[in-house]
Formats: structure tokens, C-alpha cells, sequence
């Protein structure tokens, strides 16, 4: 594998990684949001990632990180019997996001130390990179 391809692998690392943050942070941002219906109700959203391989060529190592898409999660709303809330419906329930904060905490910490650790490698490669390129003066 060419030294090169570090680059791209890292590449698709870190936009992987930069997209989970972004899902987190949505997540969070939602999770004290309130509404009168099941429907209207937001939902925790993770993204699902595959191993991006060649093409043309199956059996060559794999090549980074794609993002297969965006979905949303099937846990169960929580609803609050809340007759007095102005966002109540008619039977008086409110109805919670299905956020866990302290799983999206954590998930938040893991992206990043993905996306540090990914940026590490790139940096260590256009050392090396540079390194070689010196040995020929």
C-alpha cells in the first residue's frame, strides 16, 4: 500500500467522524425538546458506517470509512402525563425525545478521540513522508 493512501483512509476518518459529532450534537441539542404528538416527536439519530473498499479490486485491503446514511432510533419516546404543560395534547401527555445525554456524552468523547487519532496519523505520514524525501539531499 502506498503511503499515499494513509491520507485518503485518514480523509474518510475524519469526515466520518466529523458527521457522528454532528449527530451527537443534534441529539443533544433536541434532547429537552417537548411535543403534543407521537409523530412530531424527535427522534436520536446515529449514522451507519461501512468499510469503503476497492472496486475494481475486492480483495485489496480495505481503503476507509464510508457512511452508509443517517438512521433514526427505535427506542420508545417517553411520555409525561403533564395536563397543565401547553404543549399537551388531549388526553394531557407530553411526549420526550428519545435521547440518552449520557450515551451521546460518551459517544460525543469517542468521535472525538477518533477523529484526534485519525488526524495524529496524518500527520505522523507527511512526517515520514518529508523524512524520505530529505534522505536524498
Amino acid at each position: 500500500m502506498s503511503l499515499f493512501k494513509v491520507f485518503d483512509i485518514a480523509g474518510t476518518a475524519m469526515s466520518a467522524q466529523t458527521l457522528r459529532l454532528n449527530t451527537t450534537a443534534s441529539n443533544l441539542a433536541n434532547a429537552d425538546s417537548v411535543s403534543s404528538s407521537i409523530d412530531q416527536t424527535y427522534r436520536a439519530r446515529q449514522p451507519v458506517f461501512a468499510t469503503l473498499l476497492d472496486k475494481f479490486n475486492p480483495e485489496a485491503p480495505a481503503g476507509g470509512v464510508q457512511v452508509l446514511g443517517v438512521v433514526e432510533s427505535g427506542a420508545p419516546l417517553q411520555q409525561e402525563y403533564a395536563p397543565d404543560h401547553p404543549m399537551a395534547n388531549e388526553a394531557g401527555y407530553i411526549f420526550h425525545p428519545n435521547v440518552n445525554s449520557i450515551e451521546e456524552m460518551a459517544n460525543m468523547i469517542s468521535a472525538s478521540r477518533n477523529y484526534e487519532n485519525n488526524v495524529e496519523m496524518a500527520n505522523t505520514s507527511k512526517q515520514l513522508l518529508l523524512r524520505t524525501l530529505q534522505l536524498g539531499e
